[in-house]
């Protein structure tokens, strides 16, 4: 067998379990960005949409990769100009697709967000249940029903 067949699938390989294998930042490692927990532990899961998706590519991947792997600060990246450059023209793109859009095509896109955004608030919801095990539902859910009383008859 000729050496670059080989070395290819390795190369690949090795990127993927480089990024699965080596340290993951916590929600916590983004406090220095973000103003409360759940924005750093949006922030993390935007990255990890970045760094996964192939469609973003170039410059903006590299970075959420970089970040997440801990290898530069969230801060460090947005002060990089060549990081921020790609997320300009991204944003430059995003703008000019929506300007050429029909009214319809507008309209099944505020109807595809709706939904999607219903969809990952519930699984926001059930993320936040989750961390939030089950002495928060135990604390929240009698005061939710608010009879205004204690536990006694």
């Amino acid at each position: 067998m000729p050496p670059v067949p080989h070395k290819r699938p390795c190369a690949i390989t090795f990127q993927g379990a480089d990024m699965n294998n080596e340290r993951q930042i916590q929600d916590e490692d983004l406090m220095d960005v973000a103003q409360d927990p759940e924005q750093a532990h949006r922030l993390r899961k935007a990255l990890k949409v970045l760094a996964d998706n192939p469609n973003v590519g170039g410059k903006l991947q590299e970075m959420a990769q970089e970040v997440l792997s801990g290898r530069i600060g969230m801060k460090d990246a947005i002060e990089t100009p060549r990081y921020m450059d790609a997320l300009g023209d991204r944003m430059n793109e995003i703008r000019r697709a929506a300007e050429n859009q029909t009214m319809a095509e507008r309209e099944e896109s505020r109807e595809k967000f709706a939904a999607w955004q219903k969809e990952q608030e519930a699984k926001e919801d059930e993320e936040r249940a989750e961390r939030d095990g089950p002495s928060g539902s135990i604390v929240t859910g009698p005061r939710r029903g608010g009879r205004g009383g204690g536990h006694r008859g």
